[in-house]
Order: structure tokens, then C-alpha cells, then sequence
């Protein structure tokens, strides 16, 4: 582990020790300059005659005194300060070290430790709770990142490994192979193969935030992508204005429509698309298509890398990469939108995609 290059210094506890007993001492100097400064105005003679031969203090007397009791005060100041503010700068302190605990397991990898510091609401409790907040989404984070690899490597590994050993049958029996089947089949691997590469590629393009920005116009993107494709898409499009990157904006409505194309019923199936501005300025973007029923649960997962609800019917035996839907909510995320995939009563699946508004010019 990293170690700080500072040189080492006093404890927080302990600065904090020496603040208070400094502050309580320097208030007690001040108490006890006062009492001197007032006691500059006694005379320093007797000022009344004390019968039977009593004592009378003077000015002189009165210092000699105050003095010492000055000094002695000032002690015992020091050492209630030392030992007072040593165990309340431990008990304001507490919080922090809890959270340095937390910090430290969270630097060795342990993402699973949660402060959850007992106690009324103040900085340092909203300090901890946000520090469990952040380590949650960073466990999550962490999580996703690791089935995504592991997804990934799966998906990549599986045509490989079935067009080894087709290849290692039709080595070893020649005679008996099939080229007229071989042939399709090996194609087939090739290209889902290819096809997982390119998906993977496009999700970390998406996953860029500092692409080049500019207004377009949401229907005419939209209709340029319906307009090439073969399937009957029925079209509600009004002009929207968004701020966004083209190829991604373009990659964005051409999966999305795809993803309906592809998982459409093969008989009877439609599609709807829509563009609209809302009341507050957002562009609005809605494709929804007919297609076998879903729960809302599977329908949340659909974003994730390499999620396909088991059920729903995919038309022409495309099965795809799995990243559509993982490329859209990418797109998405990285222009500040707001992407809800639900699945619609009567089966199929509907999403919707609000872009925030373009201010200025």
C-alpha cells in the first residue's frame, strides 16, 4: 500500500486536546487578569482600623494572594483541559475512525462493510452514510463489471469452442462430413462471433462521455432508420430538437428498433414508434411492438450485457449478441436520458427514451 510522504505530525485528537485545554487556559488568564486589573484600585493602605489588634489586607496582600491562587488555578485549568478534552475530542472523534475502518477494508478489496454509524443526524453521520452510499455503488459497480467479464468471456468462448471441434470431427472422419451442413453451421459461428466483437466494441465506444456533441433533430433520425428496414414500422413523429452525438444517437434508435424487429412475433406482429416533445421541452422517443408476455422484473434486467428473457420469440432465428439493449442503455446514460424498458399488457415490450431539454441557441 502507498504510504503518504508527509512527515508525521500531531493526532487529530491531539491537536484538537491542545485547542481546548489552549482556549480554557487563555480563558482563564483572562478572568484572572481582570481580577488583578481591578484589584489596581485598592489603596494600598488600611483603610478602616480593626479593633483587638486585627488584620486589615491591603492592595499588596490582596496581589500576593490573587497571584497564587492565579497560578494554581491556572494548573489545575491545564490539567482538566488535557484530561477533558483528551476524552471528548476521543468521543467527537469516534465517527471518524469508524469511517478510516471502513476506508482502510474498502482499499484491501472488501467492498461489503457498511459503517452504519448508530446516532442522531449531523455532519458526521451524513458524512458515513454517504460513504456507505458510495461503497454500495461502488460493490454493485464492482459486481457488474465481474459478470460482464465473465458474460463476455462465455459469449466469445462458445462459437470458438463448437467450431474447433466441428473442425476436429470432420479432421478425424473426412468421409463422413457434410460440407452442405458444415459449411452453414461454421458460417454461423463465425458470425455470431463477429457480431459479439463488433457489440463489445460499440459498448465501449458508448461508455466514452467526451464525444463531440451537436443538435439533431430526434424524428428525422428515427425515420431514416425505419426507413431501412424491410419490417412495417407504423410511425408517430413530430420534430424534436436534442443535443447529442450523431453516430451514437443513430446507434441508439437503430438498436432499439432492431431489438423490436428482432423479438416481434413471427405472424401479426407490429411495431409503433413515436417521437414527441413533452410540456417541459423533452424529446420523447417510444417503440413498443407486439410479441409474448413478460414480467416487469425480466423486463428491468434487459439492459444488462448478455441478458435474454428466456420466452420471448425472436424472429428469423436472429438470437444476437445480447448488448443491444446494454449498447442503448449506454447511449443513454452518457446523454443524461432517461431510458424505462416495461413490458406491455397485452405481451411485447415498450421503451422510452426522454432526452433532456436543449437550452439556448
Amino acid at each position: 500500500m502507498m504510504r503518504s510522504e508527509r512527515p508525521p505530525g500531531l493526532s487529530l485528537r491531539m491537536q484538537l486536546t491542545l485547542s481546548y485545554t489552549g482556549f480554557l487556559m487563555l480563558a482563564g488568564a483572562a478572568l484572572f487578569a481582570v481580577m488583578l486589573l481591578v484589584l489596581r484600585y485598592v489603596p494600598n493602605e488600611n483603610l478602616m482600623i480593626i479593633e483587638n489588634g486585627g488584620f486589615a489586607p491591603r492592595r499588596t496582600d490582596l496581589l500576593e494572594v490573587a497571584l497564587r491562587f492565579s497560578a494554581a488555578g491556572l494548573i489545575f485549568l491545564a490539567v482538566v483541559g488535557l484530561v477533558a478534552g483528551w476524552v471528548l475530542a476521543g468521543r467527537m472523534l469516534r465517527p471518524l475512525e469508524m469511517i478510516t475502518q471502513a476506508a482502510q477494508a474498502a482499499s484491501q478489496g472488501s467492498l461489503s462493510h457498511r459503517i452504519a454509524m448508530p446516532g442522531r443526524d449531523d455532519e458526521l453521520h451524513r458524512l458515513a452514510d454517504t460513504f456507505d452510499q458510495m461503497l454500495a455503488r461502488l460493490e454493485r459497480a464492482f459486481e457488474e463489471q465481474r459478470r460482464f467479464t465473465a458474460n463476455a468471456s462465455h459469449e466469445l468462448r462458445t462459437p470458438q469452442t463448437v467450431m474447433k471441434t466441428m473442425l476436429q470431427v470432420a479432421r478425424a472422419n473426412p468421409e463422413a462430413v457434410d460440407l452442405h451442413k458444415l459449411l452453414p453451421r461454421l458460417q454461423e459461428m463465425n458470425d455470431r462471433s463477429i457480431d459479439t466483437h463488433e457489440a463489445l466494441l460499440q459498448l465501449a465506444r458508448a461508455e466514452r462521455e467526451d464525444l463531440p456533441r451537436q443538435p439533431c433533430d430526434l424524428a428525422e433520425v428515427v425515420q431514416a432508420v425505419v426507413g431501412s428496414e424491410s419490417a412495417s414500422v407504423s410511425v408517430s413523429l413530430t420534430a424534436a430538437l436534442v443535443h447529442a452525438n450523431p453516430p451514437l444517437l443513430h446507434q441508439l434508435v437503430e438498436n432499439l428498433v432492431r431489438n423490436a424487429v428482432v423479438h416481434n412475433l413471427p405472424e401479426d406482429g407490429r411495431i409503433w414508434a413515436d417521437v414527441a416533445v413533452g410540456p417541459d421541452g423533452r424529446a420523447r422517443f417510444t417503440i413498443a411492438n407486439t410479441g409474448e408476455p413478460i414480467t416487469a422484473d425480466v423486463a428491468a434486467t434487459l439492459t444488462e450485457p448478455f441478458v435474454r428473457a428466456r420466452g420471448r420469440v425472436r424472429s428469423g432465428g436472429h438470437n444476437g449478441s445480447g448488448l443491444g439493449l446494454a449498447i442503448v442503455a449506454s447511449i443513454a446514460r452518457i446523454h443524461h436520458a432517461d431510458l424505462t424498458v416495461a413490458p406491455r399488457p397485452d405481451g411485447g415490450l415498450m421503451v422510452t427514451v426522454i432526452f433532456p431539454a436543449v437550452t439556448g441557441d
